[in-house]
């Protein structure tokens, strides 16, 4: 992997942080490439299953091949009654995006469903009392070549459980210390979703 790694104590148990990469251009830095990574030890899943009725699903997996490498986001959602649900994976990190405008990913959808969310924190709040901030992207699957999609920092909204917190304070760029990748049902907006899905990622960068 281009990005370097730490280990730090939380909770009593030794986490990797993900660093950010060295692999920049001046206009871009390369946050995760999956096409050289040797593993996805520091990815976690952060799905429904965290409250008693979640039953929904993620996980994050390399697909390495003869010929290339990449990682696959497979997801399941099972809608709650209430119209809930969320499946996702998330990592740990040190990131500095403040001199960047986008992250932009490289990446393939296919399966149910293609609206995604990019879910960050910053200054190490970690508590479920905190807000997330979070940004929507799509990425249809009736494309069959993989896609370029750029996602603004400025899209960056806080939302805590799904809904968005309008007073909430701004998305500190200069230090993102959690990033995550969702699907979800979309219980508060226009967008329902659910079933199985799949998005493979060969890249996520920083952007200006």
């Amino acid at each position: 992997m281009s990005s370097g790694s730490s280990l730090i104590k939380f909770m009593g148990l030794a986490i990797g942080i993900i660093l950010l990469s060295d692999a920049t251009n001046g206009d871009s830095i390369t946050l995760f490439d999956f096409t050289t990574i040797s593993n996805l030890d520091n990815w976690s899943e952060q799905s429904d299953t965290v409250r008693t009725v979640g039953k929904s699903k993620a996980t994050l997996v390399l697909e390495t091949t003869q010929v290339f490498q990449r990682a696959i986001l497979f997801t399941l959602l099972n809608v709650l009654p209430s119209g809930a649900a969320f499946a996702g994976m998330r990592t740990r990190v040190s990131f500095d995006l403040s001199p960047y405008e986008n992250i932009t990913i490289t990446c393939r959808a296919q399966g149910n469903n293609s609206n995604y969310k990019i879910v960050l924190r910053h200054e190490n709040l970690t508590s479920n009392a905190d807000p997330t901030y979070e940004a929507f992207f799509e990425v249809p699957t009736l494309d069959k070549e993989f896609q370029t999609v750029n996602i603004p920092l400025t899209d960056f909204k806080a939302y805590f459980r799904g809904q968005e917190v309008p007073n909430a304070k701004s998305l500190n760029t200069a230090n993102i210390t959690m990033f995550g990748l969702q699907m979800y049902a979309g219980v508060y907006l226009p967008i329902k979703q659910s079933g199985v899905s799949s998005l493979e990622i060969d890249t996520i960068s920083a952007t200006s």
